[in-house]
């Protein structure tokens, strides 16, 4: 707590104009000399900021590609490779491809012959795990560690 003691520095005049504030609290110059900093540093950041924009503008409508109408397109060349499908063979190959995959699914055939592997159809795979189960990894027997001690 702060003591009430009688101050050594005689009480201010206060009917004169200059003595109703204290001097030496707050430097003014410097805190306008602060607010000029600012003001400088924001209108500067402002013109950067527009100069980069412009600059990005500028070279995104240099890049852009010309309209559609300007281009003459050939309807007979097909595009680079790969090419898409066309709609009416489409679900042609598309029912080529499932049945290829419905034919590995669901039957028996060679995945490596030279080692002996064989492909299953997927149910019959699915009731060996449930009769058999999944093979586990070996517990770990070996003393822990000072390292793994709690």
């Amino acid at each position: 707590m702060a003591e009430n003691r009688p101050s050594h520095e005689p009480l201010p005049d206060l009917s004169i104009p200059e003595m109703r504030h204290e001097h030496r609290d707050v430097n003014v110059w410097a805190v306008g000399k602060v607010g000029i900093a600012l003001i400088l540093t924001t209108i500067a950041s402002l013109l950067l900021m527009f100069g980069v924009f412009r600059y990005l503008e500028v070279r995104e409508n240099a890049a852009q590609i010309p309209p559609a109408s300007t281009t003459t397109l050939n309807p007979n060349r097909l595009p680079p490779e790969p090419n898409l499908l066309f709609n009416e063979h489409e679900a042609v190959n598309r029912e080529d491809i499932r049945a290829e995959e419905d034919k590995l699914l669901n039957g028996y055939s060679w995945a490596d012959r030279a080692h002996g592997v064989v492909r299953i159809p997927i149910d019959r795979a699915m009731d060996l795990i449930v009769q058999r189960g999944l093979p586990a990894r070996p517990q770990n027997t070996a003393p822990a560690t000072e390292g793994s001690r709690k």
